[in-house]
């Protein structure tokens, strides 16, 4: 039998061997580009194609205008920058912004470096780059009003606007199955945090920002789990949470139903006005016959 003290040197190494795997290995598992695949869709007609020019390289963006229901002069509407999930790309969103661009907000979808045509390789500060990019594109843009952008993150994409919460502040954040940090996560795989090259310090973000902050999480949530949002929600200083009976990948499970959770917080924050009442036809004098 081996002494004690070369199995625990043993230990040691093969430990050692594996931290050196996981800081090698990191940002292909941070950052699966290789599994946002599957097909490419053409953006729609009302679609608008931009191109960010940032350090790292032309990064990709697609605008989904607020539809103003026929008012030529509608006034500056709010805008929502969206950052998606980290195994996927804009293209499997084109089309599920609808009922938020109807009730008269913008949409911006970001593309990540590296990800679908974009140029770049994604890390925390090329992201963020990236969204500081997007972010001035919205403030410029005609038709949207710079003091009422809102920046929506899901899972990863959470980092991603927490990162520009820290230069930009938004008019609010809202927080998709997002996780505190992802030094936090890397102790779900027996690893040190300080092992972490994009620490995604969500926490410390929610913290210092003043603003309304909403949190979406699904307590049976496999991948970041429910405590990650419970602790979000607790650590701004305007808060809420809001909690579907689901998983990661399919937070939330009706989408529609989150459009409409998504909108009256708007409302409620003065973001968005109230959709205007129909009108009381009672109201309205029957026409009489001769």
């Amino acid at each position: 039998m081996l002494p004690v003290a070369k199995i625990g040197l043993l230990v040691v190494l093969a430990y050692l061997g594996y931290c050196c795997l996981l800081f090698l290995a990191q940002r292909q598992m941070l950052f699966p580009r290789h599994l946002s695949g599957g097909p490419v869709t053409a953006p729609g007609a009302d679609v608008a194609v931009v191109w960010l020019d940032t350090p790292d390289g032309r990064v990709e963006a697609w605008f989904l205008p607020a539809q103003t229901g026929g008012n030529p002069h509608p006034g500056p509407r709010p805008a929502l920058l969206f950052a998606h999930g980290n195994a996927e790309r804009i293209d499997l969103w084109a089309d599920a912004f609808g009922a938020i661009t109807r009730r008269g907000v913008g949409v911006l979808l970001v593309e990540y470096p590296g990800y679908g045509r974009s140029q770049g390789a994604p890390s925390q500060q090329s992201i963020t780059r990236t969204m500081q990019a997007a972010h001035d594109y919205l403030c410029g843009r005609r038709g949207v009003d710079p003091d009422r952008i809102v920046l929506l993150g899901r899972s990863i994409g959470a980092g991603a606007v927490c990162s520009l919460a820290l230069q930009s502040p938004p008019a609010a954040l809202v927080l998709l199955s997002a996780f505190t940090s992802t030094r936090a996560m890397a102790y779900r795989y027996l690893a040190p945090g300080f092992l972490i090259r994009d620490p995604f310090d969500n926490l410390a973000a929610v913290s210092a920002y003043p603003g309304p902050v909403l949190v979406v999480h699904g307590r049976r949530d496999e991948i970041i789990p429910y405590a990650h949002g419970v602790a979000l929600s607790r650590a701004a200083a305007r808060g809420r949470l809001i909690t579907y009976e689901a998983g990661h990948n399919d937070c939330p499970p009706d989408w529609e139903r989150f459009c409409s959770d998504l909108i009256d917080f708007l409302v409620e924050t003065g973001i968005q006005p109230p959709a205007a009442p129909p009108p009381d036809l009672r109201s309205v004098e029957p026409k009489r016959s001769a």
